[in-house]
């Protein structure tokens, strides 16, 4: 609850700093300031010793899995301010207003992490998509910027109301918005309980962009400036699948062999488009945003097994793939050209930042040592634990074979090809430590993982 009520403070604060303060160092300390002070105050509630106790009244609980959830959101975020903070004055001349909309988002990632009411939940995936669809858009002199967020918008529009409906007709069913309803599906209608899980299920897909709701991804992450694309990419995916997994482990758990085989079938669809469209992209900033509809194909492993190691799975996931893709959208921001071209010869005259890349690409590759393979570990694991899963396990492990391709694709360019005709992006010293110490996360992540999971049940 703590992090909720300073996110909100924080968004409202970085709101006045536009122009309280004029210098925009300042106003970037103030926001670094305020995602350190954000991530210590939950680490404190993690720890047991709350600032304020607040009855949320059974709307919001803040378990362990969701405080922990929330500790790797907020340090992703501040690795994502460190690195990529400069870049956002590039984009306009809103600088302090796209903190406030970041902090504003947290807002709802909390609600989303939390919540044990339809309502809450509602109310946390708006607080997230709105201030998106600016961000989108925020690039206004472009116009893959204004179209990606028009798409967006309409398209994020028409799945909150999928959304609506599907809460009605849970309403309607149960008599109530909250989750904690397991003694009433005996007695619910059938149709409407159907109904009304399978629009909110769509609603969710659309929403961390699962197939074949995702037709709106590559558009908006290609138009989308690239400096807001890596945060949607990461920390949003990553909070709202928090939420698809506690919403169908609380409320719909006890029906798990009416929708598993349905999650099973969209999983295998999601890793199919994911991985064979992005072997044919020419940009790797499209590349990416095609290999995240892959990377949700494996976090939908998680809600597809709903078990224990599920859950520790998506939670290492996360923390895996924010961590990398956070890194590689930094550099690519500052890169000169975003084809694979663009990466020809950077080993020699950045290896640093080349070495760095090096890590996160394979660890969204899921080799061995690096912080996705055992995140991918984990939701292989989960899925062996159910009946009848062996042929998805060998289709993704198929699949993930092939996602090896295209991420070695910059690898190769990056180490075997010789320097192109533009001249190599300027990486400050600053930027090359937090990268390194970015890859070092990954890598000790992928060989202690119990460094994070640890903390899920002490």
């Amino acid at each position: 609850m703590n992090a909720l009520i300073i996110s909100a403070v924080l968004g409202v604060l970085m709101m006045f700093s536009s122009f309280l303060l004029k210098q925009k160092t300042a106003v970037r300390m103030v926001a670094i300031s305020g995602i350190v002070l954000l991530l210590l105050v939950n680490i404190l509630e993690l720890a047991g010793k709350p600032f304020l106790a607040v009855d949320t009244k059974g709307l919001l609980v803040f378990d362990h899995f969701a405080l922990l959830f929330n500790t790797v959101i907020f340090a992703a975020v501040l690795l994502y301010f460190l690195l990529s903070a400069p870049d956002m004055e590039k984009v306009g001349g809103s600088y302090a207003e796209y903190f406030a909309l970041i902090f504003f988002i947290l807002c709802g990632v909390t609600l989303v992490t939390s919540f044990k009411s339809l309502l809450t939940l509602f109310l946390g995936i708006e607080i997230i998509s709105i201030p998106l669809y600016i961000l989108t858009g925020s690039d206004k002199r472009n116009l893959k910027s204004n179209e990606a967020a028009l798409k967006y918008f309409l398209m994020g529009s028409f799945s909150t109301g999928l959304m609506l409906m599907g809460i009605a007709f849970l309403y309607g069913a149960w008599g109530t918005f909250s989750t904690d309803a397991p003694a009433l599906i005996a007695s619910m209608p059938p149709v409407l309980v159907v109904a009304g899980m399978s629009l909110v299920f769509f609603a969710m897909a659309f929403k961390v962009s699962a197939a074949p709701f995702h037709f709106w991804t590559p558009d908006v992450y290609d138009g989308a400036p690239t400096v807001f694309t890596s945060f949607m990419a990461t920390v949003v995916k990553g909070a709202v699948f928090a939420g698809f997994i506690r919403l169908f482990d609380d409320a719909f758990g006890p029906q798990q062999s009416q929708w598993q085989l349905w999650v099973a079938i969209i999983t295998a669809i999601t890793l199919f488009v994911g991985n064979i469209t992005a072997v044919f992209q020419q940009s790797v900033k499209r590349m990416l945003a095609y290999s995240s509809i892959a990377q949700a194909g494996f976090m939908l492993f998680a809600l597809y097994a709903m078990n224990a190691a599920g859950k520790e799975g998506i939670l290492l996931y996360t923390a895996a793939y924010s961590f990398a893709t956070i890194g590689i959208f930094a550099v690519l921001a500052r890169m000169n050209d975003y084809t694979f071209d663009g990466f020809n010869g950077l080993a020699r005259t950045q290896p640093l930042v080349a070495g760095a890349l090096t890590v996160f690409l394979l660890s969204l590759a899921g080799i061995p040592l690096t912080a996705g393979f055992m995140a991918k570990f984990y939701m292989l694991k989960a899925a062996l634990a159910t009946p009848g899963s062996t042929w998805l396990v060998i289709f993704a492990v198929g699949m993930a074979a092939v996602s090896v391709y295209y991420y070695f694709r910059v690898i190769q360019a990056m180490y075997f090809k010789e320097p192109g005709e533009t001249a190599a992006p300027d990486f400050p010293a600053f930027f090359k430590w937090v990268l390194a110490i970015l890859a070092v996360l990954v890598i000790l992540l992928g060989v202690f993982p119990e460094l994070l999971l640890g903390r899920l049940y002490f």
